[in-house]
């Protein structure tokens, strides 16, 4: 609620890291990590932002910030094939208004 985000192993109930305030203040609605690059996750936040985190790149702080415009956007899910490596992969939006928007990452976040 807070907008803190927390990576976990399995094996440990303490984080192995954390990101305090990512959103700047904003409860995170989505997190979803990338289906064709393991080292991506996208988190939404209550603004209708979209944060792309590459670890691989910078592991500190997103790479990218998106924000949607018109209306607030209710959830979001990652659409791709994690067996082909063509680089495609999507974010599909779920907006208040019951309208879906479909939009597809840049191959630098989605290739493996």
């Amino acid at each position: 609620s807070d907008g803190s985000i927390r990576l976990h192993q399995m094996t440990s109930e303490y984080p192995l890291m954390q990101w305090n305030d990512s959103t700047n203040g904003q409860p995170i609605i989505a997190l979803q990590w990338a289906l064709t690059r393991p080292a991506v996750f996208f988190v939404l936040d209550a603004s209708s932002n979209i944060y792309i985190w590459d670890l691989l790149e910078n592991d500190l702080l997103p790479v990218a910030k998106q924000t949607i415009p018109s209306e607030n956007v209710v959830t979001m899910a990652l659409l791709g094939e994690p067996e082909k490596t063509n680089g495609l992969l999507g974010i599909a939006l779920a907006k208040e208004s019951g309208q879906i928007d479909i939009q597809y990452v840049k191959k630098k976040w989605a290739l493996p």
